[in-house]
């Protein structure tokens, strides 16, 4: 095992029930022979590689690593949010795409966001509350998952969180930074009786938080599967929780028993001597990440240097062309006829490519005519908001998870119960769902599923299907993940970094508009050479969340976001 001392040490400490937090910055990148797990959190990456070390399946620690987040990371996701899970059979060099994202209600409108007089709602007014509350999809697909892929008992991922959520842990810097900074989370009851005191004052760094209404859930869905959450005390008591919010959805018995979530094909490209495979609809992350690289292999990015204005242009200007694109075209595939062969066809790519100029930014981008594309759908007025958290693990067989989960806001529609967070997914849906007389592509409708942008990637040797395993990455960021995912894995494959220098570099961001360049950073300096390019440019702050494993020679290296409070353990 190669562990550097510090993490060592580290590693010793989250063993026990109760620990303090790992400041951010900590993390370095790790490496490992056997098995390996990059995850937001110390205690929920310690819960997955005790899982790994027990002989369980990549799936199997996953799924413990979801249930500590719940608890630890309750901001960004948990058994109450939805998550996209990429996953890579390594006997059958076979990758199969879990799409656990949350459902509208059956009695959801096109008009679940609008004001009487027809006006869109103010995006908290329609958050916080019932009204953004779509069906779960977490559980459901750590059932789907483990049921293909687990090999330990599926209780036995239960204990690690149930343990640590009657013992306690420590509130982080980060949880305690964001508690104090919410002005919503504590107008809710039940959340202002967990996170704050007394006075309505966020609790401190250290204090030891300890859930045990979250351990009572957990224990009935260890006893009972999904479906003691789909059905039952856990259903009942999200749906009274739902509907009877002075911000009422509609939400249903009947909604949370007929959940699916869905094995799916994964969307697929060649980028050099490589194979990128990512999430399919209804989250566009797969998609748009492919079509940037696919931009991008005409210019020779391998002899352009990191972070150079030229690097940040013309990554900026491919993803100008995707980011128009996505917003028109993608959407539940479920209910809207995405064109996925014509995003990535060759001779479109190339025509769209011809448009990026070396020297000069082309502006706002408008959407390109499709090859396959049906009807006249538009872009719509999507509010996406970051709150989300990703983890990469490789288990003794080599097989890989590449999942991002989220709740979409920070504490999601801020109504707890149960011990855990209920999302606010459904406000990934656009708010109108005409535009100029068009209809919307990601407008709300009944079990449809909002748009999304997680981008769980996993790449390959070769550029044919079959390849050997490479690398896994993802991140939080709400609409900004792809930005982040694609320009990491530029770093790594063109620019030959490694995972944590990789994770690490600089952010750079455009979704057809602003440049956004990552604040207190060297990237900061661009600002009169982007503009010279044509570039509006804002400098600000990206916080990424960004874990990755890549196969190094006979093991893996490791990068965790230092922008949070993650880690790399492995063995």
């Amino acid at each position: 095992m190669k562990i550097r001392l510090l993490m060592h040490v580290l590693a010793l400490v989250l063993a026990s029930a109760i620990t303090t937090f790992v400041a951010p910055g900590l993390a370095q990148a790790e490496t490992a022979n056997k098995h390996m797990i990059a995850a937001a959190n110390p205690l929920a990456a310690q819960a997955g590689l005790d899982i790994l070390r027990a002989g369980g399946s990549a799936v199997d620690a996953a799924i413990a690593t979801q249930l500590v987040l719940t608890l630890v990371e309750p901001q960004s996701s948990g058994i109450g949010g939805g998550a996209f899970m990429l996953h890579y059979d390594a006997a059958r060099r076979t990758t199969v795409a879990f799409d656990g994202r949350e459902t509208a209600p059956a009695a959801a409108t096109e008009k679940l966001f609008l004001k009487a007089d027809g006006k869109r709602m103010k995006f908290f007014a329609a958050v916080v509350g019932g009204r953004s509350v779509g069906v779960p999809g977490v559980p459901r697909l750590m059932d789907v998952a483990h049921k293909k892929y687990g090999k330990l008992p599926w209780a036995d991922l239960f204990a690690p969180a149930i343990k640590l959520a009657r013992a306690g842990f420590a509130i982080s810097p980060r949880l305690h930074g964001l508690l104090v900074r919410d002005k919503h989370l504590p107008t809710q009851a039940a959340a202002r009786a967990y996170f704050y005191d007394a006075t309505g004052t966020a609790l401190p760094v250290g204090h030891v938080l300890r859930n045990l209404p979250l351990a009572d859930s957990l224990q009935k869905m260890a006893r009972g599967g999904a479906d003691a959450f789909y059905t039952g005390d856990i259903a009942n008591k999200i749906v009274a929780a739902v509907n009877s919010h002075s911000n009422p959805g509609g939400l249903t018995l009947s909604d949370m028993k007929s959940y699916e979530a869905k094995a799916r094909l994964p969307v697929c490209n060649a980028y050099r001597q490589w194979r990128v495979c990512g999430m399919p609809p209804p989250t566009s992350g797969g998609l748009t990440t492919l079509q940037i690289l696919a931009l991008l292999e005409s210019q020779d990015m391998g002899q352009i240097k990191p972070g150079s204005a030229e690097a940040v242009h013309l990554i900026s200007e491919a993803s100008r062309l995707a980011y128009a694109d996505r917003g028109k075209f993608m959407a539940d595939a479920d209910f809207v006829p995405v064109p996925v062969k014509g995003l990535l066809d060759p001779g479109y790519i190339r025509t769209r490519a011809a448009l990026i100029k070396p020297a000069r930014s082309m502006g706002k981008a408008a959407a390109g005519d499709v090859p396959g594309r049906q009807g006249n759908l538009v872009t719509g007025d999507t509010i996406e908001l970051p709150s989300t958290t990703h983890f990469s693990i490789v288990d003794d067989d080599g097989n890989v998870v590449s999942m991002t989960s989220s709740v979409e806001n920070a504490f999601g529609s801020r109504v707890m119960v149960g011990g855990f967070i209920l999302n606010n997914q459904l406000t990934d849906f656009s708010f109108a769902p005409v535009r100029n007389g068009d209809l919307v592509a990601n407008r709300v409708q009944p079990g449809k599923r909002p748009r999304s942008s997680m981008s769980p990637m996993l790449v390959f040797r070769g550029r044919e299907p079959g390849g050997e395993f490479l690398l896994a990455a993802g991140s939080p960021g709400g609409s900004r993940i792809i930005a982040f995912v694609t320009k990491t894995l530029v770093a790594m494959l063109d620019w030959r970094l490694s995972a944590q220098a990789a994770v690490a570099l600089p952010h750079h961001v455009n979704r057809n508009g602003n440049v956004d360049l990552e604040a207190e950073t060297p990237l900061a300096n661009l600002v009169t050479d982007l503009q010279a390019y044509g570039h509006k440019v804002k400098v600000r702050s990206l916080n990424s969340g960004l874990h990755v494993i890549k196969r190094s020679g006979q093991g893996y290296e490791g990068g965790a976001d230092p922008r949070r409070e993650g880690v790399v353990l492995g063995d």
